[in-house]
C-alpha cells in the first residue's frame, strides 16, 4: 500500500505545493527528536494510525518505526495501547500494522515479503 500511495501523494504535492510544503514542515517539526526520540514518536504515530483506522498511515508508520529501530515487541505493545484506545475495530487495523511491520522487516533483511 505504501508504494501505491507514493505516486498519488506526488500528484497531490504537485497540485497543492504550498499546502504540502506546510504539511512537510509540520511533519519535520513533529518528528524531530526532543524529549521523545524518533522511535517513540513513530510508535505513537503507528498507534494513532490504528486507532483512527488509516490504512496508508499504518503502512507508512510501520516502515518508519522499523527504520527508527523499533522492535517487533515494541510494535506489539504499541498495538495493545492502540486497541485499548480504539476498541474492537482497532483490532483489525492492529493486525494490519503487525503484518506491515513484518513485511517491511522481511524486505529489509533481504527476505521476500509475506
Amino acid at each position: 500500500m505504501a508504494a501505491e500511495l507514493s505516486g498519488a501523494i506526488k500528484q497531490v504535492r504537485l497540485g497543492s505545493p504550498d499546502v504540502m510544503k506546510a504539511f512537510s514542515s509540520m511533519a519535520q517539526a513533529a518528528t524531530r527528536p526532543g524529549a521523545l526520540d524518533g522511535r517513540t514518536k513513530e510508535l505513537i504515530a503507528l498507534a494513532i494510525a490504528v486507532a483512527i483506522r488509516c490504512d496508508g498511515c499504518i503502512a507508512f508508520h510501520a516502515k518508519a518505526a522499523l527504520d527508527q529501530g523499533a522492535s517487533r515487541d515494541e510494535v506489539m505493545e504499541t498495538m495493545g495501547m492502540a486497541l485499548y484506545m480504539g476498541a474492537g475495530p482497532s483490532l483489525m487495523y492492529a493486525a494490519q500494522a503487525v503484518e506491515a511491520y513484518d513485511q517491511f522487516a522481511g524486505l529489509q533483511q533481504g527476505q521476500p515479503g509475506a
